[in-house]
């Protein structure tokens, strides 16, 4: 039986990779913070190990595995995206994050990556565009992404690193600009929007799981990979779409928020060379996520 481990596997996307994984017949390890109040969305048949990002350096178990996903990723809010300090931690934390996955046997490290490494860009994303991360978040996801490969080669583990830009899901937090409409207009609210005139690439999360588990499979050592799902509409057009489907009623009114300092205008990912190595292809389009999303929450 092949087996896995994932930290941060309460996550939107951890515990959409551990659902897959496990419909796939996986042996699925989850890591996760012993106190979380998102212990709840790690599914029934994964074993929970209760371990901190600050443990990994010293945490030993019995259990072995044949690949690590790490997702988890400290202090992500944006009171936090440019606190040196906590960001060059999380630096650290990927590294022991690497160590970990070796004492465990694994023969692949997968790490999640962020859009955030590139920085404002005005084309779709690929692996070998230049990147000019502007918070200190993305820094560390460069940073982290460059150094756990270094760390792989040398303990002789594959490695690859995925760039992951904007997910969605029922169990996405409530801030996210999908969850945060939906419960807007289930309310029979509108919610306060941007102009929403930014060009953005949205994914379900039982295709970034299904993608994850396709790199971790199949992806070329020492790769990157951009995942979205290599659709762009603008902003706007998603909200339109939402509210058509939650709430019809309501009257949404654009342009009452500012956009955000450095706010990117343009977010799509160039998927062709995930697709072509591991044969993955996103399923799920944004009307159908929608949808389940709404039947979970």
């Amino acid at each position: 039986m092949p087996s896995i481990a994932i930290s941060g596997a309460s996550s939107l996307i951890g515990s959409a990779l551990a659902q897959a994984a496990l419909e796939r017949g996986f042996k699925v390890i989850c890591l996760a913070q012993k106190n979380s109040s998102r212990l709840k969305y790690i599914p029934a048949g994964a074993k929970i190990l209760f371990a901190d990002l600050s443990e990994y350096e010293r945490f030993e178990t019995d259990e072995k595995c044949d690949m690590f996903f790490h997702l988890a990723w400290e202090k992500t809010g944006v009171a936090n995206r440019d606190n040196c300090f906590v960001q060059s931690k999380n630096i650290q934390y990927t590294l022991d994050a690497v160590n970990l996955a070796s004492r465990m046997g694994c023969k692949v490290f997968v790490g999640a990556g962020s859009q955030a490494e590139y920085g404002l860009v005005t084309e779709p994303l690929t692996a070998n565009m230049p990147v000019n991360p502007l918070s200190g978040y993305g820094i560390a996801k460069l940073a982290a992404g460059q150094l756990s490969r270094l760390l792989s080669r040398q303990i002789g583990m594959r490695h690859n690193w995925v760039r992951i830009l904007s997910v969605y899901g029922s169990c996405g937090g409530e801030n996210t600009i999908i969850n945060y409409c939906i419960n807007k207009l289930l309310a029979g609210e509108a919610p306060e929007l941007t102009p929403c005139e930014q060009i953005w690439d949205f994914l379900h999360s039982t295709d970034c799981a299904a993608a994850l588990l396709a790199v971790g499979e199949k992806g070329v050592d020492e790769k990157i990979y951009v995942l979205g799902s290599g659709e762009r509409r603008k902003l706007k057009d998603y909200v339109l779409a939402i509210r058509d489907i939650v709430n019809p009623k309501v009257d949404l009114h654009f342009g009452k928020k500012d956009y955000y300092t450095n706010q990117p205008m343009f977010l799509s990912a160039d998927i062709s060379e995930l697709v072509r190595d591991t044969e993955w292809k996103p399923r799920i389009s944004f009307k159908d996520g929608i949808k389940k999303s709404i039947l979970c929450l």
